[in-house]
């Protein structure tokens, strides 16, 4: 149930990027809910029916709009629907990527211009096409946060490759869309989550050495398997308890970011 004066009471809020109830961005969604907010998924191609399972699960069964972020129709289709529905936008949570197989494994001499340039849009330039598609909206609340996720790509991780690389694009492209939107009233905000055992993960190889090692390497330990302190991070962003705050990377990993080998 919502909790009364909840962190985001009134707010209006898009998430994007659920599949399963183990999906990170599930988390923020069935966590924003009970803190007030009013929710819509957004779903891709094949996995839309899927988010429509989905959204059955949260504790208010939520709507899903299609949003291909490769499709200008889509996006400008989802961007209408949400005006139908209301007359601004208070938040967006991107938790968008994918790369084609070649582009992870560990070799990043393996992957061509093609395969990389779908991680690149599908990983990164979504961004900002979600959010230009959504700008109308966003400033109209005047107080709007955007949050991404995010996975720390300041250092070379096993088997990430171009997938990482993506990542350092989308971590600069925060910065930018934080400086041009700023004077709009629009946040734009990274949750650079620890490893959580989703979905999306499965199609790292190598996930596992992550599953291993990580909650060692922690100072404050890590479940690969609760990720309910990274739901607490982004939905506290997504809030206007951070109403100074933009172009942030907010790490959630038990504290790994800050320790040496």
């Amino acid at each position: 149930m919502p909790a009364p004066g909840g962190l985001l009471e009134g707010k209006r809020i898009l998430v994007t990027g659920v599949l399963t109830d183990a999906s990170l961005a599930f988390g923020v969604a069935r966590l924003a809910q009970r803190q007030g907010a009013e929710v819509v998924l957004s779903g891709a191609g094949r996995g839309l029916s899927l988010t429509k399972r989905t959204a059955r699960k949260l504790d208010s069964p939520a709507d899903v709009i299609a949003l291909d972020v490769t499709s200008p129709d889509e996006l400008a289709d989802a961007a209408a629907e949400l005006g139908r529905r209301w007359d601004a936008l208070d938040g967006v949570l991107h938790a968008i990527g994918f790369a084609p197989k070649d582009c992870l494994g560990g070799d990043i001499m393996r992957a061509g211009w093609a395969d990389v340039a779908t991680a690149l849009e599908v990983s990164a330039y979504s961004l900002k096409a979600v959010v230009e598609a959504l700008r109308p909206l966003l400033a109209a609340s005047r107080s709007s946060s955007v949050v991404a996720l995010d996975f720390d790509a300041r250092v070379a991780w096993p088997a990430y490759d171009w997938m990482g690389v993506a990542k350092a694009a989308l971590e600069s492209l925060a910065r930018y869309l934080a400086r041009d939107l700023g004077p709009e009233g629009v946040r734009v905000n990274l949750v650079a989550a620890g490893p959580i055992r989703t979905m999306a993960a499965k199609s790292i190889p190598s996930f596992k050495a992550f599953e291993d090692t990580w909650g060692a390497r922690a100072p404050l330990g890590w479940d690969v398997t609760d990720s309910e302190a990274v739901a607490r991070a982004c939905v506290a962003l997504l809030s206007d308890w951070f109403p100074m705050t933009t172009g942030e990377m907010v790490h959630v990993d038990g504290g790994v970011h800050a320790m040496g080998a």
